[in-house]
């Protein structure tokens, strides 16, 4: 493991509060992971953090010990992509109006204020999480940019940029998860004093969690855990939960040993996931070995099409719905191959990097954050398989090459890539250090 990398700055006796702001829930999607992450290593690691989110029940989480704070914003809330809340008006920010935006803000700030002192307010999203931290006042802020404010809302809207780049003017540090991202933050913010700020600090990633297993007693695990799921009827159907039945449907898909070799996908199901492509891939298939089979996790707006699409092609494929890292621990070392097929710039890759974690093979469009991902596992990879890494984006033709190159090796070759890809995410995407390197970036 590298060296701990040294704090920045350090508050009381060494132990740092942090208010740590996310407008949104702990489940699902890239920024929520993030967050209940960040959360839980900050604590580990000895810190002391408040997390200010609109999730209803935070106790499903692990955060380590973090205090949970849902300020109270009424019932309009600002987003990017437009999905169903259970008890909240989602409503794109481009859309709202300036009082309703500041009435957001405004609401946030206070809840802050409300628990300071603090050393740091680390706030997610350049919008609006900028305008918030800079609304809490005189305390030390950095903001962490995750990609899709920058691309569903900000881009070529320039009083929303302009608006960014005043409330970053104090930030200590504006955090990109990429080169690519921080390329993306100056090409729509448009230039300014705080690209200074900016530091590239990838996302992490459990190494404790996300861990190799053999496939009997991951398959047991995994269902134990889509047992304890609770209700889900079609009739009452909640996409951000787990399907109900995963579990008889788990034992089914799972149950021979000798069966075509498996391919996972987890994440939103939504076009520009590219989650068609890997459809479109298996249906070219023509390898001489069996046409695997995929288990495709998420929600989205594009699940009908899709299981529509697998049925037509007649893949062999189980859409689950969303799971959990408490699943996905324990399904991702059923699998051969990883793949994260997006066809739209990603800040970063963090289920790639869970998948390599877990020991399996993983293969990623090689674009903007992704990229990152494909060549720290290049760097580990044994030589001669180095290009098995990514696949030319929104090409299915080399997707279904990539992956008939990957099936078709010796057992025990697939298995020294599923290693090299472990070291590559142990040895550089670990929640503790991502934690520690976020703090060393804070200006004293």
């Amino acid at each position: 493991m590298p060296a701990p990398i040294p704090l920045g700055f350090r508050g009381t006796h060494g132990v740092v509060r942090i208010l740590l702001w996310h407008g949104y829930l702990l489940g699902g999607t890239g920024s929520n992971v993030y967050t209940r992450s960040l959360a839980r290593a900050w604590q580990q690691l000895g810190h002391e953090v408040v997390v200010f989110c609109q999730d209803p029940e935070p106790e499903r989480f692990d955060l380590g010990g973090a205090q949970v704070v849902r300020p109270p914003i009424g019932k309009l809330l600002p987003v990017f992509v437009l999905d169903h809340y259970r008890d909240l008006q989602a409503r794109k920010l481009q859309d709202m109006s300036w009082d309703e935006r500041d009435h957001f803000v405004q609401a946030n700030a206070r809840a802050l204020r409300e628990n300071l002192p603090a050393d740091l307010v680390f706030a997610n999203h350049l919008l609006l999480g900028g305008p918030v931290a800079a609304a809490v006042g005189n305390v030390r802020h950095a903001v962490k940019a995750h990609g899709s404010e920058l691309e569903f809302s900000m881009r070529g809207n320039e009083p929303l940029c302009t608006w960014a780049r005043e409330t970053l003017a104090d930030a200590s540090a504006i955090y990109a998860g990429s080169s690519h991202t921080r390329r993306v933050i100056e090409q729509v913010v448009g230039p300014g004093r705080y690209l200074e700020r900016v530091r590239v600090v990838a996302p992490g990633v459990d190494v404790h969690r996300f861990v190799p297993a053999q496939r009997g007693r991951a398959l047991q695990a995994l269902l134990e855990q889509a047992r304890a799921d609770g209700p889900n009827p079609p009739d009452a159907h909640d996409e951000r939960l787990p399907d109900e039945g995963n579990s008889v449907r788990f034992a089914s898909f799972f149950s021979d040993s000798a069966a075509a070799p498996t391919v996972v996908y987890f994440g939103k199901l939504s076009r520009e996931k590219g989650v068609h492509l890997l459809l479109d891939a298996l249906t070219r298939w023509s390898g001489s070995a069996p046409r695997p089979r995929s288990v495709i996790v998420g929600f989205g707006p594009a699940r009908a099409e899709l299981e529509q699409q697998a049925a037509e092609a007649g893949l062999q494929t189980l859409f689950t719905g969303p799971l959990e890292h408490r699943h996905l621990a324990q399904l991702l070392p059923l699998a051969d191959v990883a793949v994260t097929p997006s066809i739209f710039p990603e800040a970063f890759g963090m289920v790639a990097a869970e998948a390599a974690c877990c020991g399996v093979p993983v293969l990623v469009a090689n674009h903007s954050g992704l990229a990152d991902i494909a060549d720290g596992l290049r760097q580990t990879y044994p030589e001669a398989y180095r290009d098995l890494a990514s696949f030319t984006p929104d090409d299915a033709a080399d997707l279904a090459a990539k992956l008939e190159a990957i099936l078709s090796l010796p057992s025990t070759e697939r298995a020294r890539i599923g290693a090299a890809a472990r070291k590559a995410a142990t040895d550089r995407w670990s929640w503790e250090r991502v934690a520690a390197r976020i703090l060393s970036h804070i200006d004293r």
